[in-house]
């Protein structure tokens, strides 16, 4: 007899994972591709500064929030980081992850214990809802909010909880919950490309264009 849910399992997993990581690798590589070649004009004027020294010193200056940030904004700066940070080593800790990424690309490094997994994917869901809930809660920020930032966060928390529902066996099938939580992994792989979760690429670039063109100019970024 048929088990739906395995067979579940078994397209997401299988079939649907490799269009999945075809859309997210391709969708990447011409995104970055698009923003290097059409670069922008050159400047002519004189340097005032260092563009290049101030471009690299840009990308890790604003890892960090500026002084005084946190005070009007706690939940928004604090909750980024704590979802940002648990989202990571859920995703890049966690023994099968690493496990299914050296069957992809060969790669390979340590993982840390369960607690820590399970704890951190409790705070980056725990944050992501707080997030979520001063997005629409902030007059200011509903309405600079769209749909798609809306969408993006929900497909982005839909792996942490599934995941976690399954590993511990909280409540249904195993076998359904599972084939959810990689439904949803591809899933978010296939808008990634096409949403602002490109930025996890772009980040560095973008602070780097913003640094160096106030280090062309002599200013601080």
């Amino acid at each position: 007899m048929n088990n739906p849910n395995f067979d579940l399992l078994m397209f997401a997993r299988g079939p649907l994972f490799d269009i999945a990581l075809l859309v997210f690798v391709a969708g990447v590589l011409i995104r970055v591709v698009e923003i290097l070649v059409l670069g922008r004009k050159k400047d002519f004027s004189k340097a005032k500064g260092k563009p290049v020294q101030q471009g690299i010193k840009t990308i890790f200056t604003r890892t960090f929030p500026r002084p005084g940030a946190i005070k009007p904004n706690p939940i928004t700066i604090v909750g980024g980081y704590v979802f940002h940070i648990g989202f990571f080593i859920a995703f890049l800790l966690f023994v099968p992850h690493i496990a299914l990424i050296e069957e992809l690309i060969g790669l390979s490094w340590p993982g840390v214990g369960r607690v820590i997994i399970e704890s951190s994917t409790v705070l980056a869901v725990i944050a992501g809802l707080a997030l979520l809930y001063t997005r629409w809660r902030d007059p200011v920020r509903r309405k600079l909010t769209t749909w798609v930032d809306y969408l993006v966060l929900i497909l982005s928390l839909l792996p942490l909880i599934t995941g976690y529902v399954a590993v511990n066996k909280l409540f249904g099938d195993p076998t359904f919950m599972m084939a959810l939580h990689i439904l949803s992994v591809d899933i978010l792989m296939i808008v990634f490309p096409f949403t602002k979760l490109m930025h996890a690429f772009t980040f560095a670039m973008a602070r780097y264009y913003n640094g160096s063109i106030q280090g062309r100019k002599g200013a601080e970024s």
